[in-house]
């Protein structure tokens, strides 16, 4: 999804919410990363810290990937097949 889809899909769903709390609490998170200078944060975290952010995204990817794996594997028992060259499910190959 590029930049200008992700924007318009955030329009959509903003504009279909009215609960006005919710709408102050979105913009009041929007707001204070527009503010933040890329990067402020990770400089605040001691090396521990940085460490323990490196080891969840690893651990968040191992699960993603396992996750996938499943997914295509019910697939193919469910009769659909996976082609990876397209990275398509087609059932009754």
């Amino acid at each position: 999804m590029g930049t200008i889809e992700l924007k318009s899909d955030l329009h959509k769903i903003l504009d279909k919410i009215e609960n006005e709390q919710l709408l102050r609490t979105i913009y009041d998170f929007l707001k204070q990363r527009e503010d933040v200078e890329e990067g402020k944060i990770w400089k605040t975290l001691t090396e521990e810290q940085r460490k323990e952010v490196y080891l969840s995204y690893e651990e968040s990817q191992k699960i993603k990937t396992s996750l996938i794996g499943i997914l295509l594997r019910k697939s193919i028992d469910a009769g659909f097949c996976y082609t990876s060259s397209r990275a398509e499910l087609r059932l009754n190959c």
